[in-house]
């Protein structure tokens, strides 16, 4: 007889529990959409992630010497020039190596990797910037590089067409232009 009654005492207030939570409920979502709605700044447009991919690397070098890339250029195995089997020629990539966290900058200008398992082929001069050429592969990220960040990269080791008019290759020390 004395559980029935606490039980009953518990129920009763149920009803009163159930509407004061369901009022503050309402006051707080109105509360917290009434100060989203007053931020003046608010940017409404989706937030898009960047493009990343995370794999294995391996790297290409003395055989390939001089064959032509997808991209027409003869290949240098001393550029920071990389294969990738599905993005744009020209696609400016920064490759991270996970295992030491060294990371540098990288031009799609060829087709590949041929072996299955691998996301990138890099230029011999990439993987021993990323301390992978005696090994290989390696475990590496993979970013985009796009926007105002790749406008402001203007350096030869990229291997763009630029870089070949003034004579300097990543690599090779030359003489400044015009200097004997």
């Amino acid at each position: 007889m004395q559980r029935e009654t606490v039980c009953n005492a518990r129920n009763r207030h149920r009803p009163f529990t159930a509407a004061a939570l369901a009022l503050l409920v309402t006051v707080v979502g109105v509360t917290a959409q009434a100060t989203a709605d007053s931020s003046p700044h608010r940017d409404h447009s989706p937030k898009v992630g960047k493009w990343y991919q995370i794999g294995k690397a391996s790297w290409y070098g003395r055989r390939f010497q001089g064959h032509r890339t997808a991209s027409g250029e003869a290949f240098d195995l001393n550029m920071l020039t990389c294969a990738h089997r599905t993005l744009p020629i020209g696609t400016l990539l920064r490759v991270t190596n996970l295992g030491n966290r060294r990371s540098i900058m990288v031009r799609v200008n060829d087709r590949g990797p041929v072996p299955a398992g691998l996301i990138v082929d890099l230029s011999y001069g990439a993987a021993r910037s990323l301390g992978f050429s005696h090994l290989g592969n390696a475990h590496v990220k993979l970013e985009k590089v796009e926007g105002a960040e790749a406008a402001q990269l203007n350096w030869p080791g990229l291997g763009g067409p630029e870089s070949r008019r003034d004579g300097w290759s990543a690599g090779t020390l030359q003489s400044w232009p015009g200097s004997r």
